[in-house]
């Protein structure tokens, strides 16, 4: 069984008016892991995996095993991005970017990287990127120079564009921008490689909770939420403290394309202030520091992504906006 993880407020700081709660939103993009090429010689003998709001660091250690060198690529895919959500929902992109959204970064035995880049501009099942970039369109959708671009589009081009599903009939970006870094990596025979990557996660949230009063059951699964930590919100919810909500999604599912199980995995999660809640699913969570949660597997093979619920208690200023 999976089980929540939890810390409760240690003093009420502030009593914050309840009408300060508002019903701006943002949603969150999952992110996850590195992905190899599916290959029957290269172990997962470690991964470290660190998350918090402000970073995801994983670090890996591969041996490959077959008795020779093997040549493999490795892959990070960013979440996809756009379509109509992009437009109607305020999603949480952390990096102004147009192709590195994420901030994503990563070494191999302490050396940076040279990745390459694929992007694939789809609509529908087709890949449209070379359209784009033929008539100048930029290929990140959720940015506004490929706003302006489409509205600037000849009406023949824009015709064209309806046609193929890249423009809506309210004339906004229609297509998805699938981006994905990758290079070729070498495995030795016998010899540890490790790789370390890290990005900003794209964190949603609200600026208050109503699981203190009226918890959504669905979020309480999701969260794996103990009735010990709904009981600290009513208390705080009774006292007029408030909590913003921030929700933070990891892909550990992936195709297991290494040869056996993960040997050890390490999971730590951190909430950052020792005043803020956290609450996630897992199997034998221990505290180890005054914000830190860790989980450890042995021969371990994930069975379901990570959702994680973050609760940052509000100062007066920030209840206030």
């Amino acid at each position: 069984m999976w089980r929540t993880s939890y810390a409760a407020v240690a003093a009420l700081l502030s009593v914050l008016p309840s009408e300060a709660l508002a019903n701006d939103s943002s949603a969150q993009l999952a992110a996850g892991g590195l992905v190899l090429t599916k290959s029957d010689a290269i172990e997962m003998r470690t991964e470290d995996l660190e998350i918090s709001r402000s970073a995801v660091k994983v670090r890996y250690t591969f041996v490959n095993t077959s008795g020779q060198d093997v040549v493999s690529r490795v892959a990070f895919p960013l979440p996809a991005v756009g379509g109509r959500a992009f437009f109607e929902v305020d999603i949480a992109i952390p990096v102004d970017s147009p192709d590195n959204f994420l901030g994503f970064r990563t070494k191999v035995d302490g050396k940076p990287v040279t990745m390459e880049i694929e992007q694939k501009a789809m609509a529908g099942k087709v890949d449209r990127a070379a359209w784009l970039r033929a008539h100048a369109v930029p290929l990140a959708p959720h940015l506004g120079p490929a706003q302006e671009a489409v509205d600037r589009l000849a009406p023949s081009a824009r015709a064209e564009a309806e046609r193929l599903g890249l423009v809506d009939a309210d004339g906004y970006p229609a297509w998805t921008l699938e981006t994905t870094y990758h290079w070729m990596q070498r495995f030795p025979a016998g010899v540890p490689v490790v790789v370390e990557h890290r990005y900003q996660p794209s964190v949603g949230g609200t600026v208050g909770t109503l699981l203190g009063s009226d918890p959504e059951p669905q979020a309480v699964r999701n969260y794996c939420i103990e009735p010990a930590l709904l009981a600290t919100l009513r208390r705080a919810e009774a006292a007029k403290i408030i909590y913003s909500e921030a929700w933070l999604d990891y892909i550990l599912v992936t195709a297991g394309n290494w040869k056996k199980p993960i040997g050890r995995f390490r999971l730590v999660v951190d909430k950052e202030r020792p005043e803020d809640l956290v609450s996630f699913c897992g199997a034998g969570v221990r505290k180890i520091g005054a914000t830190r949660f860790e989980m450890t597997k042995t021969d371990w093979r994930p069975e379901r992504d990570l959702s994680i619920l973050f609760l940052q208690r509000r100062t007066g200023d920030q209840a206030s906006e």
